[in-house]
């Protein structure tokens, strides 16, 4: 299946300029046309994302990322149901053997409700049920994700700001079950996120080869 980014922003490791070196976000389909060693289309119509360790971050982080994002915001009483699906082949992982793979991103705070990570194999999530929380409260929602191995990961929340990520992989399954969002989430605006986003700090040391790929097969993302 083809993946299409063209109407998603893609946020890199490149830095904006020789004289900025915060990440650069652009377009999906310019992120193609003039990065293709950090986001490229390969023969059979997926997405591969590149993330070296030692990049350009965004300015709040020393973290690197390759994420896809979408462009328009939402509440959730914009629709039912929200949903994010992939399915994803990580092929690559920086020393750390932990990023995130898929978001459900807030605008404004960096603080996200659900973060869900490739975690030295398994498929964790961080959850916040409360805006601004402090902390999130972590789980695990599949083991035995192997680099290497395509699974798939999904996102599903409810305009009741009910929270359910599912994964798969190799015919295993596994699920966090429902959790609630408090109403401190109703009036703020989301978008889902995805791809490889690095969970160490670069350094000066931080090895050139060093960093995260992934290959995403398959992309849904729906409101309605």
């Amino acid at each position: 299946m083809t993946v299409d980014i063209s109407k998603l922003t893609i946020a890199t490791p490149v830095a904006v300029s020789a004289t900025n070196p915060v990440a650069l976000e652009l377009n999906g389909a310019e992120a193609v046309v003039r990065f293709p060693g950090i986001v490229k289309v390969l023969g059979d119509g997926s997405i591969q994302f590149s993330a070296p360790t030692k990049g350009a971050s965004s300015k709040s982080t020393h973290r690197t990322r390759c994420e896809w994002t979408e462009t328009q915001g939402w509440t959730l009483s914009s629709a039912r149901d929200h949903w994010n699906r992939q399915t994803m082949t990580l092929t690559k992982v920086n020393a750390a053997q932990k990023v995130v793979i898929a978001q459900m991103h807030v605008r404004g705070d960096d603080g996200p409700p659900v973060k869900v990570f490739w975690n030295k194999g398994n498929i964790t999530l961080g959850f916040r049920r409360t805006y601004n929380q402090a902390d999130p409260v972590n789980s695990t929602v599949l083991k035995g994700v192997a680099l290497g191995a395509a699974f798939k990961v999904s996102i599903h929340v409810t305009a009741a700001g009910v929270v359910n990520v599912t994964a798969s992989c190799n015919g295993v399954s596994g699920a966090s079950g429902d959790l609630q969002l408090d109403s401190t989430w109703a009036p703020q605006l989301f978008e889902f996120h995805g791809g490889v986003y690095n969970q160490l700090d670069y350094t000066d040391t931080t090895p050139a080869d060093d960093g995260s790929i992934c290959i995403i097969s398959e992309l849904s993302l729906m409101h309605a």
